[in-house]
């Protein structure tokens, strides 16, 4: 079984000495090619290669980012297709700050154990074809977002560029910081979702492709508890930045079997696209990227369309 293992030196938790002994033992069951990302796009461009060299299996080691650029490499810039099953199969060994995508598929925080695991799946035979989210050109893994957690996307990025380290306390700083800066600003967003009436006042929107959202630390978050990768995109949407009320939702978003409700907060957890119409331009977000502002974003669900190495995902 041929492999690429395609790994960013500069991911937040990979260390020389782990990438030598990941590629080791890879090496002991696969044919394997390993390349380093040296720029951004780079993990995209080989996983291009990696499909056209008929590559069975492309490793993904870093964190969601070049998980995210793997995706995009490997499926190209439109949500109409089909699942095609000349792709090589997606594997990742996390080793990144958040790892939400290797997270929600069963995998271990631990690199060597997640090695462990994807080897096993490859030798019984065992891959998941999961569904997938598309918004502005783009696929997204996990999530996506307008307004809050863009900014904070866009701040840690800013705080990575000059060479901070990417923790959960900076996410937490940065997103408290954020929020509370965004108070007195009227509300930007409209969302249409299929079957209903335009819901404006919306302040800011996360869409999900599976539960849970994100981390921090070990705790998940779940905004949309309904929402997998066998399902449709998951729409959490608040219309009000008044601390009490964010406050008892985000305690909801913190329980272990909660279910998000409150009179400010829209969700759906399965539907098939969504559509965001904003009066000024507002940040957008895929999978913790910060792709800029935008004053129109649809989101589409794109079923069955990727095989992913790993034990069951935590969100079938």
């Amino acid at each position: 079984m041929r492999a690429l293992l395609i790994v960013n030196p500069n991911a937040t938790t990979t260390t020389p000495a782990g990438r030598d002994r990941l590629a080791h033992a890879l090496r002991g069951r696969l044919t394997l090619t390993v390349a380093h990302t040296t720029h951004r796009g780079h993990a995209a461009e080989l996983a291009r290669s990696a499909h056209g060299d008929g590559m069975d299996v492309v490793v993904a080691h870093g964190g969601d980012g070049t998980v995210n650029e793997i995706v995009n490499g490997l499926l190209g810039p439109s949500p109409n297709r089909s699942a095609d099953p000349t792709l090589p199969r997606l594997a990742v060994v996390p080793g990144g700050s958040a790892n939400v995508f290797a997270r929600s598929l069963g995998l271990s925080a631990d690199p060597l154990e997640a090695t462990g695991q994807v080897l096993e799946s490859l030798r019984e035979g065992r891959s998941t074809r999961i569904g997938l989210g598309h918004c502005d050109g783009r696929w997204f893994t996990f999530n996506a977002g307008l307004g809050l957690d863009a900014q904070v996307c866009e701040a840690i990025d800013l705080s990575r560029a000059e060479g901070r380290k990417v923790t959960t306390a900076r996410y937490v700083r940065h997103a408290v910081t954020r929020f509370f800066a965004a108070k007195r600003d009227e509300p930007t967003l409209t969302l249409e979702l299929p079957g209903s009436d335009p819901i404006p006042g919306v302040h800011y929107a996360f869409v999900s492709n599976s539960s849970p959202w994100t981390y921090l630390e070990s705790r998940p978050v779940h905004t949309n508890p309904g929402t997998s990768f066998t399902t449709g995109l998951g729409v959490f949407a608040m219309t009000t930045t008044r601390v009490s009320p964010s406050l008892r939702v985000v305690r909801q978003l913190l329980a272990t079997r909660g279910e998000p409700a409150s009179p400010y907060l829209v969700r759906a957890d399965d539907i098939a696209c969504v559509r965001a119409r904003a009066s000024r331009p507002i940040g957008l977000q895929v999978d913790g990227d910060y792709l800029g502002l935008r004053t129109e974003v649809e989101f589409v669900a794109v079923p069955s369309i990727l095989d992913v190495v790993a034990p069951r995902p935590q969100s079938l």
